[in-house]
């Protein structure tokens, strides 16, 4: 009985082996290659005016502009273009600081510069507007603010000085990132 068992194990093991010597030589192999590119949120500030006008009467880009007096305004249309791929959502800084001439003594009271800031496309919060759409690609924004203005009240201690308008546009991604500019996030540092 002892015989007949080892025989059956020594016979058992051969055909394990067989058995698995057949196996390797079945066998497959497949590779594939994709490539999967990421979108691109690529925007451009405009800045135009309509104080000066082309050949077809549209309004040119806004350039350094000198001579203001108090009581005057300026032309300046602030907008910001879908130049990328991919839907974005855009916000913008505006800072605005008055440089006194030369020797002039003084503090500068910037809000006797205002600023036409479009509150109906446009939502501020924590130092800046946000436009309530999505900016789509090749779109362009309503203007944010479409004329700066120069207090009447403006005195001598002005006369001479400079103001500058600082705007930076920002923009993220609309794709899986909430569902509006307030609720965006990733945005880029100032």
């Amino acid at each position: 009985m002892k015989r007949k068992i080892a025989f059956l194990a020594v016979m058992t093991i051969c055909c394990v082996i067989i058995g698995s010597g057949t196996l390797a030589y079945f066998t497959d192999y497949a590779q594939l290659h994709n490539v999967i590119t990421s979108g691109e949120v690529d925007i451009t500030l405009v800045e135009t005016t309509t104080d000066k006008l082309d050949e077809n009467g549209h309004p040119t880009a806004f350039e350094n502009v000198s001579g203001v007096m108090p009581g005057m305004s300026i032309s300046k249309i602030a907008q910001v273009s879908n130049v990328g791929a991919s839907d974005a959502y855009v916000r913008v800084a505006v800072n605005k600081v008055i440089n006194l001439a030369g020797g002039v003594n003084g503090t500068p009271d910037e809000s006797l510069i205002s600023i036409d800031f479009n509150q109906k496309e446009w939502a501020y919060k924590d130092g800046f507007y946000y436009y309530n759409e999505a900016l789509k690609p090749g779109e362009l924004t309503v203007p944010l603010f479409t004329t700066v203005t120069f207090n009447r009240t403006m005195d001598n201690l002005y006369q001479g000085s400079s103001v500058e308008i600082d705007v930076a546009a920002y923009a993220t991604q609309v794709a899986n990132n909430g569902a509006s500019a307030l609720d965006a996030a990733g945005w880029p540092d100032r």
